[in-house]
């Protein structure tokens, strides 16, 4: 994943930023004695990205990394539209329990730009919705160069989306978050219409890191720098998602992504470890193949 990709990640300050004060009024409308439901993964599951992560002889690689996982960000629905036929398949190869959090095609978000896109919007649920019991929140990610000058267009998507369907959108474009008008006003549209606010956490995109959930829903993308700094910044993460749960949080969607995807397993299986220990969680945590370089940075 290139996106906020640094050469000198040991300079960057990761502090997660504070909490906005709306963060701890949104979650507080949920609060009950309810367990979160909480769901990890990574991004893709080709093993030319994940190298090291599948036994040698493995055949079918999703059957595989559901075993292994509860989830997948499922990033291949971006680059073309599959039929309803596929999802079913993928369906059929995972556990219960297991589910797949699709993202939007790119015609959708980077050709059309949200604008006329209501038949084709019609069309990828209808496909989605043949993973039936295993469809995770879908997400839309805006390219970086989406900017509120066509706020217009983002309030007729998110009217128009159909509200039994969960939905997370995600934007890069500076702009949404440094004008605390345009920002509020986002945040407000999607409370609004029950659409989670994505949180990216990237090395060189700390100007769009934001603390402000919309609904009752954490969905993370965590981008590590292949660097040792990664697993404190997991650390982090696991201190800020325990918060959050005290405070009403029950969804929690966390995606491990990496420059170089080949470590995603060993941060994601870190990162779930973690959160078994500390919220008394019994995800499974996924075998690997690789060993991370230093243990003593681990535990």
């Amino acid at each position: 994943m290139k996106f906020g990709k640094v050469s000198n990640p040991e300079i960057i300050d990761f502090t997660l930023p504070k909490d906005h004060p709306e963060t701890e009024v949104v979650l507080q409308k949920y609060k009950s004695d309810e367990k979160p439901s909480i769901y990890v993964g990574c991004a893709k599951w080709n093993r030319q990205d994940l190298k090291g992560f599948y036994p040698r002889g493995t055949k079918d690689e999703l059957t595989y990394y559901a075993s292994q996982f509860n989830s997948i960000e499922l990033n291949a629905t971006f680059y073309r539209m599959f039929p309803a036929e596929q999802f079913e398949k993928w369906r059929d190869k995972t556990p219960e329990g297991f589910k797949f959090f699709p993202k939007i095609t790119q015609e959708i978000s980077h050709w059309k730009r949200l604008q006329a896109t209501e038949a084709l919007v019609d069309q990828y649920i209808y496909n989605a919705s043949h993973l039936q019991e295993k469809l995770g929140t879908i997400f839309l990610q805006m390219h970086a160069n989406f900017s509120p000058k066509d706020f217009d267009r983002v309030v007729k998507f998110a009217e128009f989306w159909p509200k039994n369907v969960p939905l997370t959108m995600e934007f890069r474009h500076t702009d949404w978050y440094n004008d605390e008008k345009i920002a509020n006003e986002l945040y407000h549209l999607l409370e609004e219409n029950n659409i989670a606010n994505t949180v990216v956490d990237s090395a060189g995109r700390r100007d769009i890191m934001h603390m402000r959930l919309t609904n009752n829903e954490a969905f993370i993308r965590y981008v590590g720098a292949n660097h040792e700094s990664d697993y404190a910044r997991l650390n982090d993460w696991v201190d800020r998602l325990e918060l959050w749960i005290s405070q009403g949080l029950k969804n929690i969607h966390f995606f491990v992504h990496q420059n170089l995807e080949l470590e995603s397993p060993l941060l994601s299986a870190y990162f779930i470890k973690k959160l078994n220990e500390r919220l008394q969680t019994n995800l499974t945590v996924p075998k690997t193949i690789t060993k991370p370089p230093k243990p003593q940075t681990l535990f």
